[in-house]
């Protein structure tokens, strides 16, 4: 029996976050988008010849940051400076989410004082994950992280996957 990627997704999970309203879980939903775009759209506007490759840069820099701050997990795999560690640990609250969120849009609307580039979907998308984290501090929403992959000790999780893997 062939393991596929599904067997390791919870979308029984998904679908309960999605139904929660509690917009912590949409902040952190928007924030996986935002790794992609910022890395994606950051490596794309390397290639102009102006200063929006400065912004390419910090784009691809704010991806790796978001990427550690919305999948913590990493952090205890990853081997990273404690300075840094306790860098992205800051960012437990939804306040502080917000906040960090908007500085990070801030710096990419700057981008558009160069060039107008796709680097505005980069601005846009930190804005949206700022704002889900804004709404959920002003709702009194507590953080909640989402259930994407399945959790091992589940039921239906394959383990048929982690006996392939000692092997």
């Amino acid at each position: 029996m062939a393991l596929g990627i599904k067997q390791f997704i919870n979308f029984a999970g998904i679908a309960r976050d999605l139904k929660s309203f509690n917009f912590s879980v949409y902040g952190q939903w928007f924030g996986y988008i935002n790794i992609i775009l910022c890395i994606a759209l950051g490596i794309a506007n390397l290639f102009h010849v102006s200063g929006v490759i400065v912004f390419g840069i910090i784009a691809i820099i704010q991806g790796m940051v978001v990427l550690f701050i919305e999948i913590p997990f990493l952090l205890k795999i990853c081997p990273l400076s404690d300075n840094f560690i306790e860098f992205i640990k800051r960012f437990a609250t939804n306040g502080k989410r917000a906040l960090f969120y908007l500085a990070m849009a801030a710096i990419q609307y700057c981008s558009m004082s160069v060039m107008v580039t796709s680097l505005v979907v980069v601005a846009v998308g930190l804005t949206i994950s700022s704002l889900s984290y804004g709404v959920a501090v002003v709702k009194h929403q507590q953080f909640q992280n989402t259930s994407v992959i399945k959790n091992p000790a589940d039921d239906d999780f394959p383990h048929e996957a982690v006996v392939r893997e000692m092997l």
